[in-house]
């Protein structure tokens, strides 16, 4: 009896384990302060190639760094609409099912974080790229917020180094979207970025005013691709798009005249597009991308939170200095030489050497 009691205590002790071990594995149990991290998207898809994506690859990336269990603990929403009013749902859904650490990507949402951050009051909040206010534009930044923003200009200035060092010579253009801060700085960095390499790195480009564009919106692919078609025509060499699907638009354009043989770059934004520009095989007629770190934006306030270090009220900037703006690391259409020289320049902003204008001053619109 003895012995059969003592095999019984024993196999209750295994299943315990098991359970407990299967637990560990399916993240039954969270590992210590654990929270649940929660985001709206905008009108976008989650695969947007984009802040979107961006944003989501970095919350995952956080959990996972974090130990965090990433069914659990990570959810996002996307919204009916575009409104204050659907943003405002979801981030009620999301606070309601215990994710009350909320990212939410885009200056779409500033008026929803702005009324979410009164109402939610113990929830933490991350907008990125934006600020909470009440339509009036003026910043209100609640102690259970942070508030994101990025030197644009500065990843427009190493975008203007690589394109021109990249083709030599030629004209290249700018397509922007709404003519709004973030994409303005884009358009000014790239200008000086070219500037730069032409007095500097033995380059002659030419940017012409006429070949300076906002379309005024971020959705019409169709005005995106017949302002590149102008353009190409024109003899513009490369074009740098801040503008979203109209910027979508261009870039099916450059693959139109690529696979006839025709020489049509797009430098991509936000996030690396090159494979957005594949038109056969593994060939991208996107030369670069002046990228901002959405995912490290949305990954590094998780690990703050875990640390106890939200920086709560604050508005930050990334900026060379953090990493937080740069090209790819690897592009097939980039040589090394030019890798090199952007590698130089990068250093220099860092150092603070070279110093990125993030006004108009004297360029073009």
């Amino acid at each position: 009896m003895k012995l059969k009691k003592a095999g019984l205590i024993l196999s209750m002790a295994l299943a315990a384990g098991t359970i407990l071990g299967a637990c560990g594995k399916d993240g039954g149990k969270d590992v210590e302060g654990a929270f649940k991290v929660g985001m709206v998207t905008d009108s976008g898809t989650i695969d947007d190639k984009s802040f979107n994506q961006g944003t989501w690859e970095g919350i995952k990336a956080g959990a996972k760094d974090l130990s965090f269990n990433e069914k659990k603990d990570t959810k996002y929403l996307k919204p009916s609409g575009s409104t204050e009013a659907d943003y405002l749902k979801e981030i009620g859904n999301l606070h309601d099912a215990g994710f009350k650490f909320i990212v939410t990507p885009g200056f779409k949402f500033e008026t929803a974080i702005f009324k979410a951050q009164d109402k939610y009051k113990d929830d933490k909040f991350v907008i990125i790229d934006g600020t909470p206010h009440s339509g009036d534009f003026k910043p209100v930044v609640k102690d259970n917020t942070v508030s994101i923003f990025f030197a644009e200009h500065e990843a427009g200035y190493l975008a203007g180094i690589a394109t021109a060092v990249q083709l030599k010579t030629g004209d290249v253009g700018f397509i922007g979207g709404m003519e709004i801060p973030a994409v303005q700085k884009f358009n000014w960095g790239f200008q000086q970025g070219v500037k730069y390499a032409n007095e500097n790195l033995g380059t002659s480009i030419s940017l012409k005013a006429q070949n300076v564009i906002y379309q005024g919106s971020f959705d019409n692919v169709a005005a995106g691709q017949q302002i590149a078609a102008q353009m190409y025509d024109r003899g513009v060499k490369a074009i740098f798009t801040a503008a979203g699907g109209v910027g979508i638009g261009a870039i099916t354009e450059s693959k139109a005249r690529a696979k006839a043989g025709k020489e049509a770059w797009v430098i991509g934004v936000d996030v690396d597009q090159y494979s957005e520009g594949i038109y056969e095989g593994n060939k991208s007629t996107i030369l670069t991308s002046a990228m901002k770190d959405v995912s490290k934006a949305a990954s590094d306030m998780m690990k703050a939170e875990k640390d106890g270090k939200f920086p709560g009220g604050q508005t930050l900037i990334f900026d060379a200095k953090n990493d937080g703006i740069g090209l790819p690391k690897e592009n097939p259409n980039l040589s090394k030489e030019t890798l090199t020289k952007v590698e130089e320049v990068f250093g220099k902003i860092k150092s603070g050497e070279i110093v990125v204008a993030s006004e108009k001053g004297d360029l073009i619109k």
